[in-house]
């Protein structure tokens, strides 16, 4: 692989995926501060080379930086990586404004939708920095568990942005020998695909948890892709995106694993668990809940009907039974699947 250019990399968020990506750019020999929100961590990180609290199997290399401090995180960083949870992504990047250069570039790490604008994370970037032109701003997709980047075994992903240079700039800086990353242009489609897969990863979790078998299954894969298509569409996306690692194949890995948050959710749900009891029990943010709100509200003001999105935010925030969801999905008029 061609070698690239040394980067001086701020990566914004300590959890499993920030840690993963931290762990890829020092190895590759990049200048690299992790910025952790909980002092203690960013310490043990530091003292132990290990994250114990997100990803506690992997070992870090000794040049990673990790401080709880935004100015010392950023200092001398021409390169932003923005990890989420996309609920708190304003506020901690909020943050960065006042340490950073109109020269640096950012990429976005998280999926997921704003839960008070209903907007993509590239858009929520675009408005806190302000001084940045949108072409600088890309953001990373695709399907990827952090642990299993982290342990080295192959993976592949996209960087969605408006700038083929910035965008080929962030695949040269994280390509390496065990993750191959490709770039698309449409980065509405990337998002879009990246977090709306997060719904349907819960609602895979359910039909496991309920015993329904690969039929069920395959059925909710294929209709989920078309109501990320047809939501994703209505808001500028290009439907051949979800085709790709954005959307099909992150669809695919998190409906499948126990390794997605998401799909534990469901799991959860379809064991009888409420909604409160099961964050009550976890660390980890599970993007699929909040963006289940957030697309419902987004599909009502496009007039895009999405009736496992429906299903799903009925079971998280009503109350609904699992069963009575899937009974509610089976029952609805018949269509034709596409146009002859």
């Amino acid at each position: 692989m061609t070698r690239v250019k040394r980067e001086n990399v701020a990566i914004l968020g300590g959890g499993s995926w920030g840690t993963a990506l931290a762990h890829l750019l020092s190895s590759s020999g990049h200048n690299v501060s992790l910025w952790v929100f909980e002092p203690d961590l960013a310490q043990e990180v530091r003292a132990t080379r290990l994250n114990r609290l997100f990803l506690p199997e992997i070992a870090l290399p000794e040049s990673l930086f990790a401080t709880n401090d935004m100015q010392e995180a950023l200092q001398g960083k021409e390169v932003v990586i923005s990890m989420g949870p996309s609920a708190f992504t304003r506020a901690v990047c909020s943050q960065a404004v006042p340490f950073m250069s109109a020269d640096t570039v950012v990429l976005n790490a998280a999926k997921g939708l704003e839960p008070q604008t209903l907007k993509r994370m590239s858009e929520v970037l675009a408005e806190v920095f302000s001084n940045l032109q949108p072409e600088r701003i890309a953001t990373l997709s695709g399907p990827t568990f952090a642990v299993e980047l982290a342990r080295c075994r192959p993976s592949a992903a996209v960087v969605g942005c408006r700038s083929v240079k910035t965008a080929k700039r962030f695949q040269k800086m994280l390509s390496c020998g065990y993750f191959r990353l490709y770039t698309n242009s449409d980065i509405v489609g990337v998002e879009f695909g990246g977090a709306l897969k997060n719904i349907v990863a819960i609602a895979s979790g359910i039909v496991d948890g309920l015993g329904l078998g690969p039929n069920t299954q395959a059925a909710l894969i294929t209709r989920g892709l078309s109501e990320i298509t047809l939501l994703g569409a209505a808001n500028g996306a290009k439907p051949v995106t979800f085709q790709g690692l954005s959307g099909m194949g992150d669809l695919v890995l998190t409906c499948t694993s126990k390794l997605s948050r998401n799909y534990r959710v469901g799991l959860e749900l379809a064991h009888g668990k409420r909604l409160k009891e099961i964050l009550a029990g976890t660390k980890m943010v599970a993007e699929g809940i909040g963006t289940t709100r957030a697309a419902l509200q987004l599909s009502k003001m496009c007039n895009v009907e999405m009736p496992i999105t429906r299903q799903m935010f009925e079971v998280l925030f009503e109350n609904k039974s699992p069963d009575e969801a899937i009974k509610d999905l089976m029952a609805r008029p018949l269509k034709q699947e596409m146009s002859w």
